[in-house]
């Protein structure tokens, strides 16, 4: 699998994607509640140490966000029309999941027809659909759901914004559905005694490159040591020209995430082995998107970020040298997909005692080929291999499709 796997996306499609119901209104204005009690500013960052503190979800389609009541079975409600179905599935929390899941809900809510090849390309996967069933239409019918006369899909889908640790509480407190996650969920809540009740559903792999301002790229640097990445988190490197004397006689600029994001927390547990470490930055921000364009705005800063973003104009990727072996951004052999690549994650959707059918009705739509290489691959992450995929649909109920798949 190369690193740089995109679809070659239209302007049509990348159109629907924008309008969808869950769209990216939520991604440009939504924050969330901190991980230490801090308040973020008025670009979403705050100062050294402190948290993202302001609250909301940041639903982008109005709904409450009052979650599911759990286990396997789905739960009906009254839509605005009056009319008896199953209540909007809710997902929320980490901005790095944010792309991944924000397409998928924007191709769920649109629920264009089986005859729309370029939106929904059943036949170029093999699916069997031979009922011609709408896109959100086939993957709930799947679970037992009937299509809706009005065309619109069985039920919503909406996505907010926040971060991972935001995320796995709101649904451990029945808040949302799903809890999107970058971070394992013993990581971002040490504290409990039990995690039973979570179920962990894998959609694909973050690999975080570590990137620096595109002055000091130019500048000659591509790559530092792993214990030059935990001497800069700690303090101890604070010049430039500490790491190489080439390089522009500037301070670093430290910068990372929140405590409580997901991307943090992987970060820290997996260069010091502890998701608590205290680590000596800059300047900390909410979202992935600020962070990278903080990166972008200055001319010494040094940072992780999630993959998605990477593309931001002005942020460059390095490499990183850890025992023995170089990794780097789209190299065929020790890539940042590599399994021995220190910072490689895996992404989260979790669900709380069970899993209901709406919820398994999404995922496993996100677990097919067509899910994968339309909502994982274009966001810049890692796709599942077939086994892994197959390790995640067996954690989910048993299918009862309608008559129509039958």
């Amino acid at each position: 699998m190369t690193q740089d796997r995109r679809l070659e996306g239209v302007s049509r499609r990348k159109f629907l994607i924008g309008t969808g119901a869950a769209g990216a209104a939520a991604m440009a204005g939504c924050s969330s509640e901190g991980g230490d009690g801090g308040s973020d500013g008025g670009d979403g960052s705050s100062g050294d140490g402190s948290s993202d503190g302001s609250s909301g979800d940041g639903s982008s389609d109005g709904s409450s966000g009052d979650g599911s009541s759990g286990g396997d079975q789905e739960t009906e409600t009254e839509d605005d029309s009056g009319s008896s179905g199953p209540k909007t599935l809710t997902a929320g929390g980490s901005s790095t999941v944010y792309p991944v899941a924000n397409t998928a809900a924007s191709y769920w809510n649109a629920n264009r027809p089986a005859s729309d090849s370029e939106y929904w390309p059943w036949q170029e996967y093999g699916i069997d659909n031979s009922a011609e069933l709408a896109l959100a239409d086939y993957f709930a019918g799947l679970y037992g759901f009937q299509p809706r006369e009005d065309g619109n899909p069985p039920f919503n889908f909406s996505v907010a914004l926040s971060h991972s640790g935001t995320g796995v509480r709101k649904v451990r407190d029945g808040l949302v559905d799903i809890g999107n996650s970058s971070g394992n969920v013993e990581d971002e809540l040490p504290e409990r005694d039990s995690y039973e009740s979570f179920v962990d559903h894998v959609l694909a792999v973050d690999g975080q490159p570590l990137v620096v301002s595109q002055e000091i790229a130019d500048a000659g640097l591509d790559g530092i040591t792993g214990q030059q990445l935990k001497d800069i988190y700690k303090g101890r490197i604070n010049n430039w020209q500490e790491i190489d004397s080439s390089l522009p006689d500037k301070e670093l600029l430290v910068l990372g995430r929140v405590t409580g994001s997901g991307t943090r927390t992987s970060f820290v547990s997996n260069v010091f082995d502890n998701p608590k470490e205290e680590t000596t930055v800059d300047n900390r921000f909410g979202q992935n998107q600020r962070l990278a364009q903080a990166i972008a705005d200055a001319d010494n800063a040094v940072s992780y970020l999630a993959l998605a973003f990477l593309g931001t104009d002005g942020v460059s990727p390095i490499s990183l040298e850890w025992e023995g072996t170089t990794y780097t951004y789209q190299d065929d052999q020790n890539g940042l997909d590599s399994r021995g690549y220190p910072l490689s994650r895996d992404l989260h959707y979790y669900t709380w005692e069970g899993t209901d059918m709406r919820e398994a009705a999404v995922i496993n739509m996100c677990l097919t080929d067509f899910g994968q290489e339309t909502f994982v691959a274009p966001n810049n992450y890692f796709m599942l291999g077939e086994s892994r995929r197959q390790e995640e649909r067996e954690k989910l109920p048993d299918q009862d499709p309608i008559d129509q798949l039958s």
